[in-house]
């Protein structure tokens, strides 16, 4: 017998529910399988999941290969085609025990049956198993999934659903239950952050939920927001990002793009200046505020001009950890139908784009030096600053602690002390 090998690809939420399908899987007793957990946000993430299908059916004859995520729920068929594949199983079946049970059986590659994907837009409640922390110092708590936006560009709800909240009430216990293991940090992750709520009674805001944790859980030590549409932030979460240094002054801003007629054909609900003015006073509020953002390079009909509006705008923002994205088409939304932009024009501005944030990211690391910082150890040598900003120890630290140290210098990527 041989434990089920499982592959992530993706953002944190992926990671986030293989932990949980590791647990299902264990409970369902599933033996000698190769599991892959994959990503659809671009045309190379997709091509991505196929190489390490093959990659891990070489390295494991044999034996069955189940392929999840949001590709899988977007392209059933794509993979469902791969003469790898054994199973093809979506994005809300693979939180279900019933469904682990089923992968389970001894005669799987026997079976006829492929694809195990119903509609994701159906699904209305968020699986409960989405709301178990992981992480070794730093836990990880999913409060929402899917998203209500129809961005031209994005695939994303069509492999998530619509948007659906996890109660306030549910989250602050889990919190409590990871502060009482042992968690100096937890981060609140899910598609469309800043959405949720909206689908609970009374429609609370994420700022609501912020105040709510930070209010019921006081032994919590940090408290971390991830990727946020910085148009949803609500009065709450402002006045907690003022008033509550529990919440560490870091936010990864969905930007992405500069220009207002680009904007308009990705279908935000932003204009450039609104994420400039909002920049500016979350750091009225909390000077010491750091700003990540995604970008996405060559969207389609994008001019030399729209695009320097986007490479202004890491100045203009005063953005420090950038994600880049070359766009590529998703076959099945609008933006793949529009005029496209060059390919290597695309990696070009990508190029452009990528240096403009390294440019940023010494700057901010430069203005580091001398300076003290309270840091949480993810290891002997390595930890994180309340800005999220990477620091190497020359020296064994405790894990899992936070622990107070000046900043001598920086190697390019990450601080030193």
């Amino acid at each position: 017998m041989s434990a089920p090998i499982f592959s992530t690809l993706g953002c944190r939420l992926n990671a986030y529910e293989t932990e949980a399908m590791k647990e299902l899987a264990q409970q369902a007793g599933l033996d000698g399988a190769v599991v892959v957990n994959t990503c659809a946000v671009t045309a190379e993430a997709v091509r991505k999941a196929k190489q390490e299908i093959r990659r891990l059916a070489r390295e494991n004859p044999g034996v069955p290969v189940i392929v999840t995520g949001c590709a899988a729920q977007t392209e059933p068929d794509t993979f469902a085609a791969m003469p790898e594949v054994t199973r093809v199983v979506g994005n809300a079946e693979k939180m279900r025990p019933e469904t682990w049970n089923t992968l389970s059986a001894p005669d799987l590659i026997g079976q006829t049956e492929k694809i195990m994907v119903d509609d994701i837009m159906s699904v209305k409640e968020t699986a409960g198993h989405l709301i178990d922390g992981f992480g070794r110092h730093r836990a990880y708590v999913q409060v929402q999934n899917g998203c209500d936006h129809r961005c031209t560009f994005c695939i994303i709800p069509y492999g998530r659903g619509n948007s659906r909240s996890v109660p306030a009430g549910v989250v602050v216990e889990q919190i409590r239950r990871l502060v009482d293991r042992g968690f100096q940090e937890v981060v609140l992750t899910g598609v469309d952050l800043t959405s949720w709520g909206a689908d609970l009674p009374g429609s609370p805001r994420l700022g609501d939920l912020v105040m709510r944790i930070l209010r019921l859980v006081p032994d919590l030590a940090r408290l971390r927001i991830s990727s946020i549409d910085s148009i949803e932030a609500d009065e709450n979460l402002m006045l907690a990002i003022a008033t509550e240094p529990r919440l560490m002054p870091h936010l990864h801003l969905s930007l992405q793009h500069g220009d207002d007629l680009i904007l308009k054909r990705m279908k935000r609900r932003h204009l450039r200046d609104d994420a400039i003015r909002f920049c500016e006073e979350a750091r009225r509020l909390r000077p010491d505020i750091v700003f990540g953002a995604d970008i996405i390079a060559g969207f389609p009909t994008e001019t030399e001009a729209m695009f320097e509006n986007s490479l202004r705008l890491v100045e203009e923002c005063g953005l420090i950890f950038l994600h880049v994205f070359p766009f590529s088409p998703r076959k099945g939304t609008p933006a793949a139908r529009m005029p496209q932009v060059a390919k290597a024009l695309i990696r070009e501005r990508a190029a452009r784009l990528r240096a403009a944030g390294q440019a940023a990211l010494q700057r901010h690391l430069d203005a580091q030096i001398g300076r003290t910082h309270r840091i949480l150890t993810e290891g002997p040598r390595i930890g994180r600053t309340e800005q999220f900003t990477e620091v190497a120890f020359a020296s064994d630290q405790p894990e899992g602690a936070i622990v107070t140290a000046t900043i001598g210098g920086h190697d390019g990527a990450r601080l030193t002390v």
